[in-house]
């Protein structure tokens, strides 16, 4: 597929999980109840509006078996990595180690490979 053409299912999740996770590595270490319930709605409206209405269904059902625990940046990257986790056994990709949450998706990895 050439590169100025709408989104695959597949591109569609990547990039999806790719804003995500960057939304949640920059939520705040002591959040407001404002910035708490403004992430819940989005990801639950995430859900409800997302393209693949499979996913987005599939998506809404995690939400609702484990809520987002939002009290703190590091609580609420370590869920979102859970849930990512969970739709990757479904789709048979490799599983996340969590623990590199922040090392991905923040501060780049220790290597440098994400220096510029």
């Amino acid at each position: 597929m050439g590169e100025n053409c709408p989104l695959d299912r597949d591109k569609l999740g990547y990039h999806t999980w790719s804003l995500i996770h960057t939304m949640v590595a920059y939520y705040p270490d002591e959040p407001t109840p404002q910035h708490r319930a403004q992430i819940t709605e989005f990801l639950k409206l995430l859900g409800d509006l997302y393209p693949c209405r499979a996913c987005g269904e599939d998506f809404s059902r995690l939400l609702n078996t484990w809520p987002p625990i939002t009290d703190s940046q590091s609580t609420l990257s370590h869920w979102l990595c859970l849930i990512h986790n969970e739709v990757n056994k479904k789709t048979n990709k490799p599983i996340f180690d969590c623990s590199l949450v922040d090392e991905r998706w923040k501060y780049g990895w220790k290597d440098g490979s994400c220096d510029y």
